[in-house]
């Protein structure tokens, strides 16, 4: 197995590790319900995608 030479510093190591970041979903808001989705997906909250509803979302029953 190939070993460094020398050992990175840590500025060199953490230089190369700078895009290792998350980032955050992009969220947009639902024009039928206003809850917050991922664009081009169906809103898992009213079923709605483009103006059409195309899945039926079973309230929950409240006791």
């Amino acid at each position: 197995m190939a070993l460094p030479k020398r050992k990175f510093s840590k500025s060199r190591r953490d230089k190369r590790r700078t895009h290792w970041k998350l980032s955050s979903p992009n969220l947009i808001a639902c024009p039928e319900c206003g809850k917050w989705k991922l664009p081009h997906r169906v809103c898992p909250y009213c079923g709605y995608y483009r103006g059409r509803q195309v899945l039926v979302i079973e309230k929950e029953k409240k006791e």
